[in-house]
């Protein structure tokens, strides 16, 4: 999409600011200088700390969480986002301030103690978490679940105690779409899915489905040097990030600093590989924020939901496409020659079957991702409402999955213990995963309507991606949190923000791949 004037213009950003401004700018750099070493040791916990660290590290995390919550709460940012109340201020500053208020008012609101023993909890609930999954025991996590749900609600309670907690929660992760908007795009996603799913298990279209695990093992150590291959084809800067393995994949850093991590499974190189492109699309985003403005919200993401539809995008419109497999099988086949035998088509295939009975969510197929998000949506949802204890999850989590996906797990690994968002605290995360997925096919068919869905495919065929960096790098990462999240949407594509190019991709897509009657 054309960019408009005060883009191209800079909007006035030689014009000296207000002082008061210049102070708040100041502030809000260090609050973002301390939460990134906050970050930075939070992937060292997950990576490379040693097992025994839990106890400093958790220290070391509250104080820093402690810090940085001082800093924005200071009365130098209250009383500059107060002198600049009537200012006139360009469309960018007037964002940034617009940003640093809303975080502002927000922590305002919560003592510091309890920002301290959230930050606590958390770093000891992540060492516990990781014990129970070994163990496949969730009463060894049951209390850190517990104690996290018994603070958010208290936070909740600080922010607004007039809402719903979790709206309040939500907010944290999508500041700027309502639940209620959000619900209703999930609606559309679960209305579209649920036959569709249905109607793909009962078509007699035989994919090809085991391509890659009918072909033997695939060590760990070449599965890792495949990743390093897919970062690199996809673009990935390596004197701006790393790849490393962790027990639940994420990415984490700075426009200058992005890291991703992934986990093997030697039976199945693919789980790792869009592992990895997945996390690639986060790290993308990050990497494309202005450098000019780091530590500012313009040199900041806008939210998990455009940052999941950046990683939705790399993942499911690119790492799933037959243009994809047509380029990149070569270079899987130069790691594992036992995969020369496979073709572009059935590689294809393989990456996008609907599975009968997959429990885990990151392993999961484009179309019941979405029922694995409905079900954590729910249960945390009546979890911080009090309509459901801890003790009771590991049932009503075994039953929905059989409700849902008509698949029981067997142990608490592959059950609720599977995700490491709620050792985190982090409720409200989970809907940004669909909201996400949604975005990127909108974001994705304004890319095809701009340079044309052929010469993007051809690009992608070829293994050149700069065409896609460059777009989503001017549509959507240089902004920063500049726009709103419909805003952005809107000028990068033209219509507001709606599940309708979701639907009319996985119905053209899923209905070509198992000749559905309902295309």
């Amino acid at each position: 999409m054309a960019t408009d004037a005060s883009d191209a213009a800079g909007d006035g950003e030689g014009d000296e600011p207000p002082a008061a401004y210049e102070t708040l700018l100041d502030q809000y750099r260090r609050v973002t200088n301390v939460r990134e070493a906050g970050g930075l040791l939070s992937w060292d916990q997950q990576v490379m700390m040693p097992e025994g660290g839990t106890p400093a590290r958790s220290q070391q995390l509250s104080t820093l969480s402690s810090v940085s919550h001082d800093l924005l709460t200071d009365d130098a940012v209250g009383s500059a986002l107060d002198e600049l109340d009537a200012a006139e201020l360009t469309a960018e500053r007037a964002a940034v301030v617009r940003e640093i208020r809303r975080e502002y008012e927000r922590a305002d609101a919560v003592p510091a103690e309890l920002v301290e023993e959230m930050s606590t909890t958390s770093s000891e609930a992540l060492s516990a978490w990781e014990e129970a999954k070994a163990e496949s025991d969730f009463e060894t996590f049951a209390p850190y679940l517990e104690k996290h749900v018994e603070l958010k609600r208290e936070y909740a309670e600080h922010v607004d105690p007039d809402r719903d907690a979790y709206e309040v929660l939500f907010e944290d992760f999508e500041p700027c779409l309502s639940l209620e908007r959000a619900e209703s795009i999930l609606a559309d996603i679960r209305e579209t899915l649920v036959p569709m799913i249905e109607e793909i298990r009962a078509s007699e279209v035989d994919l090809t489905t085991d391509a890659f695990t009918s072909l033997g093992t695939y060590p760990a150590d070449d599965q890792e040097a495949l990743c390093r291959d897919a970062l690199s084809t996809l673009g990935y800067p390596w004197d701006r990030g790393r790849l490393d393995t962790a027990s639940h994949p994420f990415s984490t850093g700075t426009t200058f600093d992005a890291r991703v991590t992934t986990r093997f499974d030697e039976a199945d190189p693919l789980g790792s590989l869009l592992s990895t492109i997945h996390e690639f699309g986060h790290a993308t985003y990050t990497l494309g924020l202005p450098d000019e403005h780091y530590g500012s919200p313009l040199g900041q993401d806008r939210d998990l939901s455009v940052h999941e539809s950046q990683s939705r995008l790399w993942e499911n419109h690119v790492g799933r496409s037959q243009a994809f497999w047509e380029s990149f099988l070569p270079t899987v086949a130069e790691h594992f020659p036992q995969a020369e035998s496979v073709t572009p088509r059935e590689a294809y295939e393989t990456a996008n079957q609907v599975y009968e009975d997959n429990l885990i969510r990151v392993e999961a197929d484009e179309l019941t991702y979405h029922l694995h998000i409905v079900i954590r949506f729910e249960i945390e949802r009546a979890l911080i409402a009090g309509d459901l204890d801890v003790a009771e999850v590991p049932a009503v989590w075994n039953d929905k999955y059989e409700e849902y996906l008509g698949i029981r797990p067997e142990n608490d690994a592959e059950g609720c213990l599977q995700d490491i968002h709620w050792s985190h605290g982090n409720f409200g995360y989970f809907p940004t995963y669909s909201l996400g997925s949604a975005m990127a096919a909108q974001l994705y068919a304004a890319i095809e309507d701009d340079v044309g869905a052929d010469a993007l495919d051809e690009g992608v065929r070829e293994g050149d991606f700069e065409t896609l960096h460059e777009w989503l790098t001017d549509n959507v990462h240089r902004h920063g949190a500049r726009y709103e999240t419909d805003e952005l949407v809107e000028r990068a594509t033209g219509e507001p923000f709606t599940a309708d190019a979701f639907v009319e991709y996985v119905t053209d897509k899923y209905g070509s791949l198992y000749d559905l009657d309902s295309v």
